[in-house]
């Protein structure tokens, strides 16, 4: 048998149809219900569905009202604010393309994403970098201003029309102008009981930012296409701080990136959430301590799901049907999910490429300006991810890491995360991360780096591995830092380790 999961294929998407009407939907049928709450310290502000929605179709009103027609594309330059998502969905509303991209890139960057885009138009926040340029922009006052606007009707038309562009940072290392159609919040509809259990009656709290797409489609689209709550906490909140609002605004769905879990659980002892039913991450791979401590702390599962950029997330677990230990969980129903090797489909429990069929109506359009990047990422029928995976006959995925920080040791090929899991549990040990370095041609081994309150003795290490780990496995090095280097979303950057070692001891 081949590693092929297929779940059948999903409700088509209706014709004509608008992303940012399929979200705002059920706002005539509960136009009083609380749609958002920003969670800080000392209070909360409230949007109703209604003032939502007329925030939304008023500035999609005064985007057109800039001389802009469908299909024009939108900058948006845009910081950690409500106005994020209520201009987003008004220019999708009006069939405007938004481009939204994380405040913390600098003014080169943006440079390029502008270069690759050609935005007719720029919104930007105060203090959030861009270069100098002949595009009009706008403020977010003048934003502000919008939001008491007539409604603007929604554009609609054929669901495999450009909606929006995010950017991916691309394993080429060159980033990416990802194209998506309209109809990928439709395909969202198979997280709701595929990964998050979602109903109405929800309060989902996203810990992430307004402008990062994780907390845009997990924390606020798909609650409010549901008719749910979205709760987000303001800016200025701690992750230490959330259990607090958690307890102090009902929540029932606890939404993060594994290091915002770490960062929590660093308090010891349970944490009193009586409401809360369970916890979802996704953005990196969780750890089983993480998890299993979390549970141990609130008494809840936390559901993990793989996806990328290009088709957001659709392996995953979920209250009805929670992964089996030490996997992603199972492709949702309505998609179609393989692991490939170089002759197509490889046999259960083999190592691969997990790939997506392109039928999947989450699927990107396209990179924007590079058809070659974009053949290059399908083989056959099916969208490469890049990562590695194995499917068992159930269709749980394990994940094994990328094929670009898969590792080679004495010519075996070793996932990190299957070494990083043996070392996290070694006393002393807060994080670690393993990579291959070339210490003279032609000769790589695996190398450890590790946070924790003190220097951990390099025997205590070895003795630990290699009582799990075959020989070829283990670190030949342990490196004691103050912090492991992440991107711009905590993610972990393998790839920057290599420097580290250089800078002690020289490249090879």
């Amino acid at each position: 048998m081949t590693a092929i999961f297929d779940h059948g294929p999903p409700p088509p998407c209706p014709a004509p149809f608008n992303l940012a009407g399929h979200v705002l939907a059920r706002a005539g049928e509960r136009p009083d219900k609380v749609a958002l709450a920003v969670l800080g310290l000392s209070g909360a502000e409230r949007w109703s569905y209604a003032r939502l929605e007329a925030a939304v179709r008023g500035t999609g009103t005064g985007l057109l009202a800039q001389g802009l027609t469908p299909g024009d594309r939108i900058l948006m330059r845009l910081g950690n604010t409500v106005e994020f998502p209520v201009a987003y969905l008004g220019a999708i509303a009006v069939g405007l393309v938004p481009i939204p991209t994380s405040s913390q890139l600098t003014a080169p960057e943006v440079a390029g994403i502008i270069q690759t885009t050609a935005p007719r138009l720029i919104l930007r926040g105060a203090g959030v970098a861009c270069p100098e340029t002949d595009i009009p922009v706008l403020d977010e006052a003048a934003l502000e201003t919008m939001r008491a606007l007539p409604p603007a009707d929604y554009e609609m038309g054929d669901p495999d029309r450009l909606a929006y562009i995010i950017y991916t940072s691309g394993t080429s290392g060159t980033p990416r102008a990802v194209c998506h159609a309209h109809r990928a919040i439709w395909a969202r509809r198979l997280m709701y009981d595929g990964w998050y259990g979602l109903s109405p009656d929800d309060r989902l709290c996203h810990a992430g930012a307004f402008n990062w797409t994780f907390t845009l489609g997990t924390g606020l689209m798909d609650p409010w296409a549901m008719g749910a709550t979205a709760l987000i906490p303001a800016p200025d909140v701690a992750a230490e701080q959330l259990p607090l609002l958690l307890r102090r605004h009902d929540a029932t769905i606890f939404a993060a990136a594994p290091g915002v879990y770490r960062r929590i659980l660093k308090q010891d002892g349970p944490l009193s959430l009586p409401y809360l039913r369970h916890g979802l991450a996704a953005g990196e791979k969780l750890s089983d301590a993480i998890r299993d401590r979390w549970r141990a702390a609130t008494g809840t599962a936390v559901h993990e799901a793989y996806g990328l950029s290009e088709c957001s997330t659709f392996i995953s677990g979920s209250p009805a049907q929670p992964a089996p230990p030490g996997t992603l969980g199972r492709p949702q129903a309505g998609r179609r999910v393989a692991i490939l090797g170089e002759g197509g489909p490889v046999a259960h429990g083999e190592p691969g490429t997990i790939a997506v069929h392109r039928s999947d109506p989450g699927l990107m359009l396209g990179y924007m300006g590079a058809p070659a990047a974009t053949a290059a990422k399908f083989n056959g029928d099916w969208f490469l991810t890049g990562d590695l995976g194995a499917m068992a006959e159930d269709g749980a995925i394990t994940y094994l890491g990328r094929a670009d920080d898969m590792m080679n040791a004495g010519g075996y090929r070793v996932s990190p995360l299957e070494v990083e899991a043996v070392l996290a549990t070694c006393p002393g040990v807060t994080q670690v991360a393993v990579t291959d370095i070339a210490v003279k041609e032609d000769a790589r081994v695996i190398m450890a780096f590790y946070t924790g309150p003190a220097v951990v003795d390099p025997a205590t290490f070895e003795a630990h591995a290699r009582a799990r780990l075959a020989a070829y496995k283990c670190p030949r090095g342990y490196f004691h830092v103050k912090s492991l280097p992440t991107g711009a979303n905590g993610k972990l950057l393998r790839r920057a380790l290599r420097p580290i070692y250089e800078a002690l001891y020289g490249p090879a």
